[in-house]
């Protein structure tokens, strides 16, 4: 008949030492149990990918403004924006019309304009700049020119009479320059392509000019003004002056 192994003995076994009837101890020692979780450690999810980002631009602007960016005195907006294309880089052309009396509305705008612009990409990622190119917007101008007498005898005095004229904003007409403005009397002899400038003159009012010169030859004389900070330079057509005896 198959029998069992015994349970172990109650009681702990003693030793004894001669001349001692000090029991010895059992060593004890403690651990710390930890549980364990029968649920599959959780694998990290994996990093996102970034969203793609389609090239090329979705619209490229910009508005032409007078005084500062926050608080300009004029604007005036491009006919149309540039865009969409798949292109990386692009040249945008871009075309304002400025209508005298309306904008720029009177001479006080002439002078340094600004360009804001904007380039907007197809994720909606765009660049803004407030002052993105510096233009001036002139005030127009018109030069004339006389010379008396025709023909004129070598050596005599030739009269060289003429005007600056300026366009006003305001009224959509030219008006006499300013007095005192610096005007070049320049002469190309005849047959050369090149002129030389023989003095400069001021305008009186009104704009007018008016000197003299003495003639020794053939050839034409015209008027050259270089313009302010708010009127564009204007040279006048020649007028020819046919020397004799």
């Amino acid at each position: 008949m198959a029998s069992s192994p015994c349970p172990p003995s109650p009681f702990r076994p003693r030793t004894r030492t001669r001349g001692s009837a000090t029991p010895t101890s059992p060593a004890w020692s403690s651990t710390t149990a930890t549980p364990s979780s029968s649920a599959p450690a959780r694998e990290p999810s994996p990093p996102r990918s970034p969203r793609p980002t389609r090239p090329g631009l979705q619209q490229v602007n910009a508005t032409l403004y007078h005084g500062p960016f926050g608080a300009p005195d004029s604007t005036v907006a491009s006919t149309a924006a540039c865009g969409p294309t798949v292109a990386t880089t692009t040249t945008c052309t871009l075309t304002f019309t400025l209508t005298p009396g309306t904008a720029p509305a009177d001479d006080s705008l002439a002078g340094d304009w600004h360009l804001s612009a904007y380039a907007i990409a197809p994720d909606s990622d765009a660049v803004f700049l407030d002052s993105a190119a510096t233009v001036s917007v002139l005030r127009d101008s018109q030069v004339s020119v006389d010379a008396t007498p025709k023909p004129v005898k070598w050596g005599r005095v030739l009269t060289v009479t003429g005007g600056v004229r300026n366009a006003d904003w305001a009224t959509g007409t030219f008006a006499g320059a300013e007095a005192g403005r610096p005007v070049s009397l320049q002469f190309r002899p005849k047959g050369s392509s090149t002129y030389c400038t023989l003095k400069t003159v001021p305008t009186t009012a009104g704009g007018t000019l008016s000197t003299t010169v003495r003639a020794y030859t053939d050839g034409s004389y015209r008027w050259s003004y270089a313009g302010t900070a708010d009127t564009a330079a204007a040279v006048s057509a020649g007028t020819f002056v046919d020397v004799v005896g």
